[in-house]
């Protein structure tokens, strides 16, 4: 029974108040470290995928714009086509109804 009750008061004054706030404090500030750590763990990967989207939509963009400036040349040249069609279909139709 001694050893006991010897056990039970180490037991105790192990626990004191101020050693049980000191240990909260220990391990509340290890919780808080690894959750920065992880924070910036998740944001550094986050600003990696940002960067590499960025390049690719960057890439899409110009070859977007590139393909746009060829597809405005085409129109352009077929407008042209068709305008001198139209012209020269014209001087025909008058040739043709003015000696009538």
């Amino acid at each position: 029974m001694a050893t006991k009750k010897k056990a039970k008061e180490t037991a105790t004054e192990k626990y004191t108040i101020e050693n049980v706030v000191d240990r909260v404090k220990d391990m509340s500030k290890d919780i808080n470290d690894f959750a920065l750590e992880t924070t910036e763990d998740i944001l550094d990967g986050a600003l990696n995928r940002t960067e590499q989207w960025q390049g690719i939509a960057s890439k899409a963009i110009d070859g977007g714009l590139k393909l746009a400036a060829n597809q405005q040349e085409i129109v352009f040249d077929a407008l042209e086509s068709i305008k001198g069609q139209l012209s020269h279909s014209r001087k025909r139709f008058s040739s043709l109804f003015s000696k009538n």
